[in-house]
């Protein structure tokens, strides 16, 4: 499905006129409800991503990472060895590597909070333990927003692959558009209609997400069985 396609597709479900302005000034951020809410709940594994871009410094046991690096920070290694990073809590680096008293390989890391600056949050800033006794390069990898779907952008891996569900959490957004959204709207159901369909769409494409990722039964990337004895 392209964005044309996804447009016309959705006036049409709701009964509006595909040039009407009013709708047509509200569709990037339905696109942006649906592709969010999409987003959060199955963690796609073609939203993954690493960079390699990022070094410690025998100055500093932080690192400051861009907000808009990354959406979840899943792993730190060190590039020369490989070695992975344990993620800790800030109060164990605090209290085990308080100082640069004591050096080496960093093994540990923790989120420790951000740098704020009038325009919000800017960074990210990461702990690591112990301190550095020289400087390494660093491998992180972690989770990145999907391209959104525009009249420029006109394919996206939602829309390509995701289509019924992409225009069933459209059609929620939709519903709150044409004040469809409660017991007292011409419609009461309409929201809960596509709100119920957009659940049974997720179920299976969860299972689908967990399959990519080897986290399906018995973490392989099998579909369950239901009638497999003993379960896998």
């Amino acid at each position: 499905m392209d964005y044309s396609t996804y447009v016309t597709q959705i006036a049409t479900m709701a009964v509006i006129p595909v040039t009407d302005s009013n709708y047509l000034t509200i569709v990037p951020q339905m696109i942006n409800y649906a592709e969010l809410r999409m987003q959060r709940d199955l963690d796609f594994l073609s939203t993954q991503t690493q960079n390699t871009s990022y070094n410690l410094s025998t100055s500093s046991n932080q690192l400051s990472i861009p907000t808009g690096s990354f959406v979840t920070l899943e792993t730190i290694q060190l590039s020369s060895s490989g070695s992975p990073l344990l993620p800790v809590s800030k109060e164990y680096i605090q209290n085990v590597y308080p100082s640069n008293a004591v050096t080496g390989a960093p093994v540990v890391f923790a989120v420790y909070g951000g740098d704020a600056s009038t325009a919000g949050l800017t960074s990210q800033i990461i702990t690591v333990g112990p301190w550095p006794d020289s400087n390494y390069g660093l491998t992180l990898t972690g989770t990145i927003r999907s391209p959104t779907l525009s009249a420029t952008n006109t394919t996206t891996f939602i829309s390509v692959y995701l289509p019924d569900m992409f225009i069933m959490a459209s059609m929620i957004y939709i519903s709150a558009y044409q004040r469809n959204f409660g017991r007292q709207a011409d419609d009461p159901a309409m929201a809960q209609s596509y709100e119920g369909q957009y659940q049974a769409l997720l179920r299976s494409a969860l299972v689908e997400e967990n399959r990519k990722k080897y986290e399906a039964a018995a973490w392989t990337s099998y579909s369950p069985s239901p009638v497999a004895t003993p379960g896998r």
